[in-house]
């Protein structure tokens, strides 16, 4: 019984403490008393193409702090409906319509690593599956860590490739992605 009282006590006096200090009006914050610090957020992008060569969409990449972060925007029958693979390719050529051989491999590429789920990777390029809906339409966001924005845009550029299934994050060399039916050159 007195260990409540001696509490309640303490409380009373803590509340009654607080009640005797008087909220003081802070001082203005001039812009010479503080420094805000912004990332860079560095920008590319890309328009991509589909098999025939024609825009079907684009993609922004903004990055970060921590990483990339990647907007993708597919126009209605750009692709698809359903879930497609999405990797970033070391070069930066898409010239080579319905097959986008040229864009190479996967950028950071890793001899039997590809995956996100793959223990003796993931690869630079690995992205999440995007998925088009009905109408071959696609509004979708992924962060990345893998790589930086100065790999992409290097000399020799870099490409986001859109494959026609889906990645399964593991098997060798693209998760069973199958063919490349989309392609935008990162600037």
């Amino acid at each position: 019984m007195s260990s409540r009282i001696l509490f309640a006590a303490s409380i009373a006096i803590t509340l009654a403490a607080c009640g005797e200090q008087v909220a003081q009006p802070q001082e203005a914050l001039a812009p010479d008393k503080f420094e805000i610090i912004v990332p860079s957020l560095k920008t590319a992008s890309a328009d991509i193409l589909g098999a025939d060569g024609s825009r079907i969409g684009a993609v922004t990449f903004t990055e970060g702090p921590n990483g990339i972060l990647l907007r993708v925007e597919i126009t209605p029958g750009g692709l698809t409906p359903g879930w497609h693979g999405l990797h970033l390719h070391q070069v930066g050529d898409c010239s080579d319509h319905g097959t986008f051989k040229l864009s190479g491999g996967h950028v950071g590429k890793v001899e039997g690593g590809h995956g996100l789920l793959n223990p003796a990777g993931p690869e630079g390029g690995d992205i999440p599956n995007v998925w088009a809906g009905a109408d071959g339409s696609a509004g979708y966001e992924a962060f990345t860590r893998l790589t930086e924005m100065s790999a992409l845009v290097d000399e020799n550029g870099s490409a986001l490739l859109i494959h026609t299934a889906e990645d399964d994050h593991s098997s060798q060399p693209i998760g069973g992605a199958g063919a490349r039916v989309a392609c935008g050159v990162i600037k």
